[in-house]
């Protein structure tokens, strides 16, 4: 989202500058460098320091920055700082609560953030409420922008080819890394309790995390191992889905996850947990079938019933390829964004 975000402002005239911490993950990196970004790194202290707030806030001045756009917990944090440091106007933008919701002091430290000035954005209403009520904020002054995606279809056989799939198996598909809230091992228990009726289904995961091998101990417990593939980090992900006979979302929270956009628009038939706004975005089931967050028979009947019924399957997946193209196109999230820039440089010129 930040590359896409980025690279749309940038072609439209606005020169983005993408700042990641030293030993992140290189793989955004490597996304801002192939979508024409410059990069700076900066080293990110796990305790709260000034130091590093200076440091951003030098290198604000240097590249001459006038609004600086934060996302999750700790970038907000310093990003609030530094900006205030530079005073220039910040926007956060806050994915999820897993990084702060259960951490008195995380939940202080976004509280001090926000009331540094800027704005507070939530890719949810759900999580707009939740951000509201754990950092003692009014209601109105947590905006809530769903996140958009930029979707460039490309073609998807490889990786049946690469998983060895004949043209009678049928694959499910997942996108996120392993941990425990994405709720992968009840995507497991589904494919076992579907594995009879289903002979031929396969199951594929990308992603990356600290559950790989404890989800490879599960699917071999319930007999599905051979069944069940762990595709790493990928980089192709329009390309899987397009591959993909159905899209599952299995998780236990979310706030409008980019990956299920994207399975939108690829007009993939889907499951997905009742978390977040995935209810908001599927148009209450009008749009693919939700289940309840954490069931694996509920999961497994939803699969079930998409795998033994393609007309049904193929009107959900055309219904969410509709509704992606007319509600979450990256050029409506950018709107919103670019009202919200517009409105903050107002008010750095008028101090």
């Amino acid at each position: 989202m930040l590359v896409d975000l980025a690279a749309q402002l940038q072609a439209q005239g606005c020169y983005s500058l993408v700042m990641v911490p030293t030993l992140g993950d290189e793989w955004l990196v490597r996304a801002a460098a192939a979508a024409g970004l410059p990069v700076e790194h900066f080293h990110l202290d796990r305790r709260v320091t000034p130091s590093c707030a200076r440091w951003l806030a030098a290198t604000f001045r240097k590249h001459r920055i006038t609004l600086v756009h934060s996302h999750e917990f700790e970038m907000t944090v310093y990003g609030a700082w530094a900006a205030r440091y530079s005073g220039i106007g910040h926007v956060a933008t806050m994915h999820g609560s897993r990084y702060y919701a259960q951490r008195f002091r995380r939940r202080l430290a976004l509280r001090a953030a926000w009331t540094l000035g800027g704005r507070l954005v939530a890719v949810s209403s759900r999580l707009a409420d939740h951000l509201s009520r754990d950092l003692w904020i009014p209601p109105g002054r947590v905006v809530t922008i769903p996140n958009g995606v930029r979707w460039s279809p490309s073609a998807g056989p490889a990786i049946r080819e690469e998983l060895h799939l004949g043209s009678a198996d049928t694959l499910i598909l997942a996108v996120g890394n392993l941990y425990p809230v994405k709720g992968h091992d009840y995507l497991i228990d589904a494919l076992a309790r579907i594995a009879e009726r289903h002979p031929a289904a396969h199951m594929a995961i990308a992603g990356r995390g600290e559950l790989e091998e404890s989800l490879r101990t599960r699917a071999r417990m319930l007999g599905v191992a051979n069944r069940f593939h762990l595709l790493g980090l990928r980089s192709d992900i329009p390309a899987l889905l397009l591959a993909a006979d159905v899209f599952a979302l299995p998780s236990l929270s979310e706030g409008l996850p980019l990956a299920l956009l994207e399975a939108m628009c690829a007009g993939r038939p889907i499951v997905a947990s009742d978390v977040g706004d995935v209810r908001v975005a599927l148009n209450d089931g009008e749009a693919g079938l939700l289940v309840e967050p954490g069931n694996a028979e509920q999961l497994a009947r939803a699969l079930d019933r998409l795998l033994s019924h393609p007309e049904e399957a193929k009107r959900l997946g055309d219904a969410a390829a509709r509704r992606a193209a007319a509600e979450y196109d990256i050029t409506h999230m950018l709107a919103r964004y670019a009202e919200i820039y517009q409105d903050l440089l107002r008010q750095s010129m008028r101090g």
